[in-house]
């Protein structure tokens, strides 16, 4: 253990790295393979010098081969300076053949299981984002998320690609070590004395460049989220005229991230200079060393170029490492980054006996509910109320009153902070969240429609759904007659987020949707705020056909959206302040 307590098991490294193990492991067998692929360069390397010193001291020189060498081959090459230059060549193109194959197959080796690492890392961060609750997407927002489930996730990748050349140049540095002791450990004294101060300057590095490389990526994600704001409201921005003003706030974020990396790379390129002059004095020292052997007669010619040869061998990896530590600390940033995702814990989770459901009657009671979005701020108060199976209420109030929210805990989108909510007497924090779910149809005021085609959008609700169950859906919907006066009927691609379609036609789809999953609880939220007099029409009639037999929490404002209940409840900030009889007709208002 180090002074500052770097090796520590219970430091932030320790832990990171060993959950880095733990996401690799499912793909030991590739990654074994690559290391084996990375070690086989090291025999490669040893041989790269051998074909130079035998023409050097065989050929130029009088130095016989090696006793060894000399017992497998046919005197017609070992006395002939001839065939000991053929030798020596056809030993350089089999070493430069072999050096090819080496890095080409490993570096496709290592491609593949680079993607496949990857593909299996940002999986696993989007299905858990996907399990996360409203309140962490509507705390930290959506392209904080997609930036680390797209970007901090290749994370396993690059640190795979620096781990292992790691690995190898090591082992190359051992074995260059070795080979030139065993021909003047003089020289390989000289040589190694370098290595403290590389790893010197490696560890102060690692130090002042990781904490830079997390800034980089905090200041990337915003603006991603500057770009996917502007895009995703495009139409408002246009409408306002404030493209100039969106520009300016993305170039500030994405100015602020290229200065960041400006000055990593200011950094890397001063850490590159340090490295290099401390290997470049190692090589000048070895070469006036090593002349001067020679001159004295200790070291042959040809002797000195092999140690040379490995001198640059063993620099070569020695740069290679200090350089790759200091390439994992950007791949380390993202993988504490993509980390911090996953270990955000869903609010709303299943219990551990968590009883199932098939289909409910479609009784709801609130009891004494109390919820804030942000604590000490509560949205609702003290809200109780019953409904029978197959009642249709009108939730009416001001915006913001808490008509939305109502809606929102009884999917357990959010749970309440007091009280219970209550599905056919049983608490839903008690019930599978899934199957709670699947018993409500939800249309809300701006349809959410997928860009795929609009036999998928309406599948949505089941995708097991055949041609037939598609189009009674959306015969019930009033939307048959204008899907099939589409280009493509319903293979029509919609666009993204239907835009390709009217607001009335979008809605009426939303609709079919509901009407496939044939859920027993409905909830419309301002379905027909936004569409004119004739499609409000052919919406509300078709809300008539979907709300038979079925509980129903309508939200609306219009009078004529509100007649087709049969109980009320008016919310103003927060709290039940008006409440008309289950069976008593809601009367039309003008």
């Amino acid at each position: 253990m180090t002074a500052d307590g770097d090796t520590a098991p219970g430091h932030p490294n320790v832990r990171l790295v060993r959950r880095l193990l733990g996401e690799v492991r499912p793909h030991r067998r590739r990654l074994l393979g690559l290391l084996f692929l990375e070690l086989a360069a090291v025999p490669i390397m040893l041989l790269g010098p051998v074909p130079l010193k035998i023409a050097v001291d065989s050929v130029l020189g009088s130095h016989p081969l090696s006793q060894p060498v000399q017992a497998v081959l046919p005197p017609v090459i070992v006395d002939s300076k001839l065939g000991i230059l053929l030798l020596a060549a056809v030993l350089q193109v089999l070493i430069v053949c072999l050096n090819q194959l080496q890095a080409a197959t490993a570096y496709v080796l290592q491609v593949a299981t680079g993607e496949r690492l990857t593909l299996a890392f940002r999986a696993r961060l989007f299905a858990h984002a996907q399990r996360l609750s409203l309140s962490f997407h509507d705390r930290r927002g959506t392209s904080d998320s997609i930036f680390r489930i797209q970007w901090d996730a290749e994370a396993l990748k690059d640190i795979v690609q620096a781990a292992f050349p790691f690995v190898s140049s090591v082992v190359m540095v051992v074995a260059a070590v070795y080979v030139t002791v065993r021909i003047d450990w003089h020289l390989a004294l000289v040589a190694v004395a370098v290595v403290p101060i590389l790893l010197v300057l490696a560890r102060r590095y690692q130090k002042r460049i990781r904490p830079r490389y997390t800034r980089l990526k905090e200041l990337e994600s915003g603006a991603l989220g500057v770009v996917q704001e502007v895009l995703t409201t495009v139409r408002v921005v246009k409408a306002f005229g404030r493209e100039d003003r969106e520009h300016g706030r993305f170039m500030a974020r994405a100015g602020a991230g290229a200065r960041a990396r400006v000055r990593i790379a200011r950094a890397e390129g001063r850490f590159g200079l340090l490295v290099n002059l401390t290997t470049g004095l190692g090589t000048a020292a070895v070469l006036f060393i090593g002349v001067r052997n020679v001159q004295a007669g200790e070291l042959t010619v040809g002797e000195l170029l092999i140690v040379m040869n490995y001198l640059i061998q063993l620099y070569n990896p020695l740069e290679n490492i200090t350089k790759k530590v200091a390439d994992l600390q950007s791949g380390l940033a993202s993988a504490q980054r993509a980390f911090e995702l996953i270990d955000e814990a869903p609010e709303v989770l299943d219990p551990p006996h968590a009883r199932r459901l098939r289909r409910a009657r479609g009784a709801i009671e609130f009891r004494n509910v109390w919820f804030a979005y942000d604590r000490g701020h509560p949205v609702l108060r003290h809200i109780s109320f019953s409904v029978d199976p197959g009642t249709r209420l009108a939730l009416v109030g001001e915006t913001g009153a808490g008509k939305t929210t109502v809606t929102s805990l009884m999917t357990r989108f959010y749970d309440p902070d007091e009280g219970q909510i209550l599905l056919d007497g049983v608490d839903i924090r008690e019930l599978r969240v899934a199957d709670l779910r699947q018993q409500f149809g939800i249309v809300l005021q701006e349809p959410v429609l997928f860009s795929t085609s609009v036999a998928e959008n309406i599948a949505y609700a089941d995708p097991r759904a055949d041609a037939g169950a598609l189009s009674a859906a959306a015969k019930a919907a009033n939307a048959h007659d204008f899907i099939t006066a589409l280009p493509d009927g319903y293979e029509t691609v919609v666009g993204e987020r239907g835009m390709r379609l009217s607001g009335g036609e979008r809605q009426r789809i939303a609709l079919a949707r509901a009407f496939l999953k044939d859920a027993p609880i409905l909830i419309l939220d301002e379905p027909t705020s936004s569409v004119d007099v004739n499609t409000e029409a052919a919406i509300l009639d078709a809300m008539q056909r979907l709300m038979e037999g079925r509980t129903t929490f309508l939200i609306a404002h219009r009078p004529s959206a509100l007649i087709v209940c049969d109980a009320r409840i008016q919310l103003a900030h927060g709290r039940v302040v008006d409440a008309t009889g289950i069976h008593d007709p809601l009367p039309a208002r003008g």
